[in-house]
């Protein structure tokens, strides 16, 4: 019999496997204990004969919730291709990690069950990408995620994650010296234009391909990371719904910025409008005929998505998960799927990539969409 390999970090403890009560302490697998060396046998002389059998491993669970979802849980239909546009197939799966400065990466985007079913492309787009080098690098994982029904969600998901990785890569330099000054104001502000200089590309763009600007759309969310060991600051923006989480002593915490809610006085044609002015002149009656648009004054330009942003301090053990709607949906209605992955990344090390993909995509009936989902552990 061959000598049995340690657990690989992060793995999950296997049961009824206690730890040695000291270093000289034998291991014991169940009720099993190794017996005495027979006379004139040496202790080391053959160890991998006195192992006894490993228990069963843990099943990794396929769903939660008291029924299976409708879907297979494996890709049945590939999306129709076009041979004179084959860059515009997108894979069923896209997985990626890194380590950097006192943070490990885990990012992860997989068809949903009914794309996969009706033979539809992922509408997620995943990019991760560094920027510079050294302790002055920063990481950027972005997640775009395109308007449902519409034929090319997936076209406009990639071209926002990439328009927002250029911005980014750009002013990297600026960006990273705000991160680890904590220049949260200066950080704000200049996210919020490169995010909505990335939007106006979108909608330019499907202005040029004749296509209506709120199908050709996507929704955005971002995470920015610096590699400095000695930086904590983790900064998330973007626009659009989704979910951003923090695992905490094994304690779930629901982090998402709430949409900023608009502030001041009523004005007219916005709230409840006063009876007067502030000089007590009385206002005309409202008649319901249409004010003709001024000369003067440019179009009025269709109600964008609230700008999302916040800054955390990680603390050491801390996971930051940030996700698209089709994985934040099941975490928010289903208990016990965030009890499994509490269990599952409350771990001493952080899952591998082939581990972290299989936690993702723990099921849940009732929630067929793409899952994206992008999670940091901090040493």
């Amino acid at each position: 019999m061959s000598a049995a390999h340690p657990p690989a970090p992060g793995a999950p403890a296997l049961p009824d496997r206690p730890p040695p009560s000291g270093p000289t302490a034998a291991p014991a697998y169940g009720d099993w204990t190794p017996a005495a060396p027979a006379d004139g046998e040496s202790e080391d002389a053959s160890p991998a004969s006195r192992l006894g059998p490993l228990p069963p491993p843990l099943t990794s669970r396929a769903h939660v919730g008291t029924r299976p979802p409708t879907y297979d849980a494996e890709p049945t239909a590939l999306p129709a291709a076009d041979p004179d546009d084959l860059d515009a197939l997108v894979p069923d799966t896209v997985l990626d990690g890194a380590r950097y400065g006192a943070c490990t990466l885990r990012a992860v985007s997989v068809r949903g069950d009914s794309a996969r079913y009706r033979g539809e492309p992922r509408r997620d787009a995943l990019l991760t990408a560094r920027f510079g080098a050294g302790e002055r690098a920063l990481v950027l994982v972005a997640l775009a995620t395109g308007t449902r029904t519409a034929p090319g969600a997936h076209l406009a998901a990639a071209e926002m994650c990439r328009w927002i990785g250029a911005a980014v890569g750009r002013s990297h330099e600026r960006l990273t010296d705000d991160i680890r000054a904590a220049r949260r104001a200066d950080l704000k502000a200049g996210l919020h234009r490169l995010t909505d200089r990335s939007l106006g590309k979108l909608r330019a763009a499907a202005t040029e391909q004749g296509l209506d600007p709120d199908d050709y759309a996507a929704t955005l969310r971002c995470l920015l990371l610096s590699a400095d060991p000695g930086c904590r600051t983790r900064v998330f923006f973007g626009v659009g719904p989704g979910g951003l989480f923090r695992l905490r002593d094994r304690e779930w915490q629901d982090i998402e910025p709430e949409v900023a809610e608009v502030k001041g006085e009523p004005v007219l044609g916005f709230g409840s409008a006063p009876h007067e002015t502030p000089d007590g002149d009385r206002l005309t009656m409202d008649l319901g005929i249409p004010t003709p648009p001024s000369p003067y004054e440019p179009a009025p330009e269709p109600p964008r998505e609230p700008f999302r942003f916040r800054t955390s301090v990680a603390r050491p053990g801390d996971v930051l998960l940030m996700c698209g709607t089709g994985f934040a949906e099941p975490l928010h209605g289903e208990p016990e799927l965030r009890a499994h992955l509490a269990d599952r990344w409350s771990g001493p090390e952080p899952p591998g990539l082939t581990a972290y993909l299989a936690d993702t995509q723990v099921r849940v009936k009732g929630y067929a969409d793409d899952r994206t989902a992008v999670a940091v552990w901090e040493a």
